[in-house]
């Protein structure tokens, strides 16, 4: 492997509530009367456990321990002090008036945040809105050390073995996937990346001067690799890299483990760079372990892995990815854009380093909203006459294959002469997402990031659609 030596410069708090004065803190006790008749607490240290430690801070929910609303917490005059529904401040006392006291607060309710609406969990909305700094200052290139630090903890629990330095934080995947290009490939190199696959990497090549070279999976197939055979014939004195999105965007294709070994081999055998996008590793709907391109022995110096707080906290804007290696070379080489441009999101790392404070509540529940919504759609796309999607086994997306002559056309259709019952339908065209000219020229890509009765209602509508559309195709 090689680092590019051409230079192109283009162009933690967790939970922090405002605290007020300079006053030391004290000790205050708080005080409420016996719950009402029938009214239980269940698993206290499940809500307000995580809080025990923390300053300038106390939420109370209605279902918190007698003895831990008797318990003294520490607090400072000007901190607030904020009760969930069904706990009346009226029946709160407290030894000094100086301490704020908030009753009905709808953020003490839930604040893990269930997220089947796909909004972003209540813990890291919060750490936005209370950012309590004077200064909003450049962050360190390499992103704030706190941040990486917890981040190691974070994939430790995937069996991800790194270190802070092996991590560099950027703005969004997107710069990552662009810095990795821009280190390790000069112009006229080579990528190969099956296809369909995340348009934005065609973007990337071309301003890394590099050319992608595409091999085909198919929706017939499950969209499953090709066989090594397929990779060599493509392999040149050129080619410096494979790229994977693993769960795939845009097919929710999950990679077998034959498949990564696969892989592997085909980087060790020829001294391949593996670029690894793997920003939903949350999202696999199958028994099979998750397979990461960091778990391939013997390549440790080739894989670059790309991630980003996008998908899994529904934080797309505060714009925060990483790129992880541990060759060393790369990571100097990398750090000199980001040195050019400065810094991440200084903001941005504060709400993602609240967000691994997420309780497995959280993943649990939009996990298990995600599972439902994929059965919704997929069983209903299938059910649609002419109408095929294979079962994706990760992400949170499907390409299905529509019985019309083109599905971009067929779209535009839908958005500008359709309506039914006064709705439409909108999807993103598939060939979009490949290259090879007239590939995926039947076929969508759907998100079902929509709530499964807003799912249920789309799929009648995209039903009544194809039985409209004047160019449907239908295969004797």
């Amino acid at each position: 492997m090689r680092i590019n030596p051409i230079v192109r410069f283009s162009a933690a708090i967790a939970l922090a509530l405002t605290v007020g004065g300079k006053a030391h803190a004290t000790d205050y006790l708080i005080t409420v009367k016996p719950p009402k008749e029938g009214l239980t607490y269940k698993d206290p240290e499940r809500y307000t456990g995580a809080f025990k430690n923390k300053p300038f801070t106390y939420l109370v929910n209605w279902w918190t321990s007698w003895s831990e609303l008797n318990s003294k917490v520490t607090l400072k005059e000007g901190d607030n002090v904020y009760f969930g529904p069904g706990v009346n401040i009226g029946d709160i006392t407290i030894a000094t008036s100086r301490i704020n006291l908030y009753g009905n607060n709808k953020d003490c309710l839930g604040w893990y945040g269930t997220d089947k609406e796909g909004h972003s969990s209540k813990t890291r909305l919060d750490a936005l809105k209370k950012v309590d700094r004077s200064i909003l200052e450049y962050s360190p290139s390499q992103g704030y050390l706190s941040y990486r630090e917890k981040l190691v903890g974070y994939y430790a629990k995937y069996h991800i073995n790194v270190s802070a330095d092996d991590i560099i934080i950027t703005s969004g995947g997107s710069e990552a996937v662009l810095f990795a290009f821009m280190s390790c490939l000069n112009p006229g190199d080579e990528i190969i990346v099956p296809e369909p696959a995340y348009a934005n990497y065609m973007a990337f090549a071309i301003s890394a001067g590099a050319k992608i070279r595409t091999i085909a999976t198919t929706i017939e197939e499950g969209f499953s690799l090709p066989k090594v055979e397929k990779f060599e014939e493509l392999i040149n004195d050129r080619t410096r890299a494979i790229m994977i999105c693993n769960p795939n965007n845009p097919t929710g294709y999950l990679y077998t483990r034959r498949e990564m070994q696969q892989i592997r081999d085909l980087v060790k055998k020829y001294d391949l760079y593996l670029f690894s996008d793997e920003v939903y590793r949350e999202y696999i709907y199958t028994g099979s372990p998750y397979i990461s391109a960091c778990h391939l022995e013997g390549i440790e110096q080739n894989v670059i892995l790309i991630d980003s707080v996008s998908k899994r906290y529904s934080e797309c804007g505060i714009r925060i990815g990483a790129l992880i290696t541990k060759n060393a070379e790369v990571r100097k080489a990398v750090m000199k854009f980001c040195q050019a441009r400065l810094s991440p999101p200084l903001i941005g790392q504060i709400v993602a380093e609240a967000s691994l404070d997420a309780p497995e509540e959280y993943y649990r529940d939009v996990y298990d909203e995600y599972v439902e919504r994929r059965k919704c759609l997929i069983d209903g796309l299938n059910r649609i006459p002419g109408v095929y999607s294979p079962i994706p086994m990760g992400a949170f997306y499907t390409v299905a294959k529509l019985p019309v002559d083109n599905a971009e056309e067929f779209c535009r259709w839908c958005l500008e002469e359709f309506t039914y019952e006064g709705e439409t339908v909108m999807m993103a065209p598939a060939a979009g997402f490949y290259t090879t000219p007239g590939a995926g020229i039947n076929q969508v890509r759907i998100a079902y990031v929509l709530k499964k009765e807003d799912l249920e209602r789309a799929l009648l509508v995209l039903r009544k659609a194809l039985e409209a559309y004047p160019g449907r195709v239908d295969e004797q």
